[in-house]
């Protein structure tokens, strides 16, 4: 069992935040109490919140949506410190890291279609995720210059528990061979991936505090053992519980449910905030409330673990 220690939080040291969104779309409802709750962390504490677009999908994310983000998130009153560059331009960056991997020996090219590696694993029960059974990991040379197909590339993992203590969550324990394989750290079209390009811009940015959605809590022990490898101290995470529709259904940007555009329409942010305070568990009462007046009372020990299924009426 390797255990990973994450940064400290002491009281002399403030943190530094930050909100990634990714701009390929409108923000709803569950992105902003993401927001939300990084931000009140960090301001409650005194630190600086560092705004980052993870734009790495070329087809989905564009600059008006971009600019969206950061009108959407200025209106609610959540401002930022300074704004990173956003991932499209670090492919460079990203570089240096994959190369620190293959110098280590721990990258091969997998030459592995979706299709393929759904028909031969079972998706892992926590996630749904598929599990890399190592198909291409052992290929020889000869059978690497046959493939008629670009590859991507994976990094190797050992067979090995990696446990970590989450913020809010506890003790959050996977097995890096079992529950996810060898994982993907570049696309067969060159684009580097989410993995990577998190762990780096994360380590490079200075930031020590990462306040996310509990749907990313199962990658966390992929991107410690990248930290680990690449040198970088891991940030403390918090991963927050999800927005449920009234049905039950996650939220989501396809759906449009709750978007920015139609509370912007029909709420002050006030009312978003102090609702969606209320429905974390941070108010007793369902009362108006501006972001630097709940970053005033906010403690993490009040904050819900358990994913949040929204009452109609709530707004």
């Amino acid at each position: 069992m390797i255990c990973i220690p994450t940064a400290p939080e002491a009281r002399s040291t403030p943190p530094v935040g930050r909100f990634a969104p990714s701009p390929s779309g409108r923000m709803h409802l569950g992105n902003v109490f993401a927001a939300l709750l990084a931000w009140c962390s960090v301001r409650s504490q005194g630190g600086a919140v560092l705004l980052r677009m993870e734009d790495l999908d070329p087809e989905r994310c564009r600059e008006e949506y971009a600019a969206l983000l950061r009108e959407d998130l200025r209106w609610l009153g959540l401002d930022w410190d300074e704004e990173m560059p956003p991932q499209s331009t670090r492919t460079a960056v990203y570089e240096t890291q994959f190369q620190k991997l293959q110098s280590q020996g721990l990258v091969y090219p997998c030459y592995c279609t979706r299709a393929a590696l759904h028909a031969a694993s079972a998706p892992h029960a926590a996630d749904g995720n598929y599990v890399y059974p190592g198909t291409c990991r052992n290929l020889t040379p000869g059978q690497r210059a046959a493939q008629q197909r670009s590859p991507a590339w994976r990094v190797m993992v050992p067979e090995e528990n990696v446990s970590f203590t989450d913020g809010l969550q506890g003790v959050y324990r996977e097995n890096l061979a079992g529950d996810c394989g060898d994982f993907i750290v570049r696309r067969s079209d060159g684009v580097f991936a989410y993995q990577l390009a998190v762990v780096t811009d994360d380590a490079l940015g200075g930031v020590t505090q990462v306040v996310r959605g509990a749907d990313l809590l199962s990658s966390t022990p992929r991107q410690l053992y990248l930290y680990r490898r690449l040198g970088f101290t891991p940030p403390r995470f918090y991963h927050v519980p999800l927005l449920l529709a009234p049905d039950g259904r996650r939220l989501s940007k396809r759906e449009q449910d709750l978007d920015m555009g139609a509370l912007r329409r029909n709420c002050k942010p006030e009312t978003i905030i102090g609702g969606l305070a209320y429905a974390a568990g941070l108010i007793d009462q369902n009362t108006p409330l501006t972001a630097r007046e709940l970053a005033d009372v906010f403690r993490w020990q009040n904050v819900r673990r358990e994913n949040i299924t929204l009452p109609q009426t709530i707004w």
